[in-house]
């Protein structure tokens, strides 16, 4: 048989290729950015008010303040971020539980080696920015690529806009 015989018999198929257009990632890029930043904002807060008057002098005071305010800025982002960044209607459970994933091992990591770090004389606030921002682009990059990887503009607000 020849290789003309042989390439006439295959059929080639091809997935569609789902291609972001620049602009759009940009855009993705800006709101997680905004969205990060209240979010930031309520975690600030949080992990102050708690590190200073309700944790203040107990033992790991750094790593409660910081669970806690942790926690409520990823309620915050997740939410706002799945309907406006990445305008997801993916099933709000199992997006969840990836971001739980996320934050399974983001989160201890974060406080045994933030505790670690305060205890060996850093600052709290510092540890607790250099800890934001590594949580920011680490986040954005798993949120984009994992949690909402295959539903990015499918909820109600995509389909209105791209009418």
């Amino acid at each position: 048989m020849s290789n003309e015989n042989i390439e006439e018999n295959v059929e080639v198929r091809e997935e569609p290729v789902v291609v972001e257009k620049k602009s759009e990632s940009l855009m993705q890029t800006i709101k997680f950015t905004l969205f990060s930043i209240s979010a930031a904002i309520i975690q600030t807060l949080s992990f102050t008010v708690l590190s200073l008057l309700v944790f203040h002098d107990a033992e790991n005071e750094y790593g409660w303040s910081y669970f806690i305010s942790l926690t409520l800025s990823v309620l915050w982002n997740f939410t706002l971020n799945r309907e406006f960044t990445f305008k997801s209607a993916n099933n709000v459970p199992i997006a969840m539980l990836k971001v739980l994933g996320f934050y399974a091992v983001f989160t201890p990591a974060t406080i045994f080696g933030g505790q670690a770090l305060v205890n060996a004389g850093w600052n709290n606030f510092l540890v607790f920015v250099i800890t934001m921002l590594l949580n920011f682009v680490l986040e954005f990059l798993y949120c984009k690529f994992v949690v909402f990887r295959n539903s990015i503009n499918t909820n109600k607000r995509a389909n209105k806009e791209s009418k």
